[in-house]
């Protein structure tokens, strides 16, 4: 298990992350979101030990985080770090050794990796002479093969087209059926809200959201309203508590001051009966991040 406590860091003038506090349970996974700039980063080094915390514990298992602990940790840094000109089994080799594994281990395992992340290449090419997108595969497999217990990925899928953000997907999910504690980083919300078990938004270092992906969702309501009907436009604007209405083809889509708003409009919409569609949802995630970021500071 992996516990922040009042986690604080200031570089000069500037507080990088503010009290920061959470808790993540052997397989589980959790989404670390906010803007540029908003502490993500900071908080990952923190955690691995490359910047000391101002305040604050971080501790594994309820212990501060030894050399040994680091040997079952696997992260996988924003800005790439593998050596283009060398060849990939001996680089994967050369990392997994740091983590303990011996070599023999590691090339009988190799085949497996490069089939579960579908790698276009073999493996004793040079990492230049792959894709982009293999290259990452192969990072992330550099990550990974030692089965670490702590995972942290710094934005992960950018730059990967659907298909293969899909297989790593499917490897975080299976790191987290194997028992790891798995923190990542992303900028889409989408993504976050169908892979965490919950989430934290750091905002200007100070978190703001904290908890599952539907606690948070479900604290702002149905606010969010699909309706079919012979309503128009301008009669949806004009109820008190309409906040935005769009035209989606047949329908509107609403966003509403509180999930109340939803019955009058219900009412006026079947005073004549049978309407094709009406449905109150909570609002998204990416919907919610954008409320957070526009949201004057306190």
């Amino acid at each position: 298990m992996l516990e922040i406590r009042g986690l604080t860091k200031t570089f000069g003038s500037m507080v990088a992350v503010d009290d920061e506090s959470f808790t993540i349970q052997p397989g589980e996974i959790m989404g670390l979101i906010g803007q540029n700039g908003a502490g993500k980063t900071t908080t990952f080094r923190m955690i691995l030990n490359f910047i000391t915390p101002d305040h604050g514990d971080i501790l594994w298992d309820g212990h501060s985080l030894t050399s040994e602990d680091y040997d079952i940790l696997g992260y996988l840094p924003e800005e790439r770090g593998l050596y283009s000109k060398m060849r990939i089994n001996d680089q994967i080799a050369y990392f997994a050794q740091l983590r303990g594994m011996k070599v023999r281990d590691v090339n009988a395992q190799l085949d497996q990796w490069f089939k579960r992340f579908d790698v276009k290449g073999k493996k004793t090419d040079k990492l230049k002479d792959l894709s982009k997108g293999n290259q990452q595969k192969i990072q992330l497999i550099t990550t990974l093969i030692h089965m670490p217990k702590l995972i942290i990925l710094d934005e992960p899928f950018s730059g990967l087209d659907p298909v293969n953000a899909s297989l790593l997907q499917d490897g975080i999910n299976m790191m987290r059926d194997s028992g790891a504690c798995i923190i990542y980083s992303s900028h889409d919300m989408a993504n976050v809200e169908a892979l965490s078990d919950k989430l934290i938004m750091l905002k200007n270092g100070k978190t703001v959201l904290n908890g599952t992906v539907d606690e948070i969702r479900n604290s702002y309501g149905r606010i969010k309203l699909f309706i079919e009907s012979n309503l128009t436009r301008d009669e949806l604007t004009s109820f008190d508590g309409v906040i935005d209405v769009k035209h989606e083809g047949n329908r509107f889509e609403l966003m509403l001051k509180s999930p109340e708003v939803g019955q009058e409009i219900f009412v006026a919409a079947t005073k004549n009966g049978y309407i094709p569609e009406f449905s109150q949802q909570a609002p998204t995630l990416d919907e919610i991040f954008r409320m957070k970021v526009g949201e004057a500071d306190a």
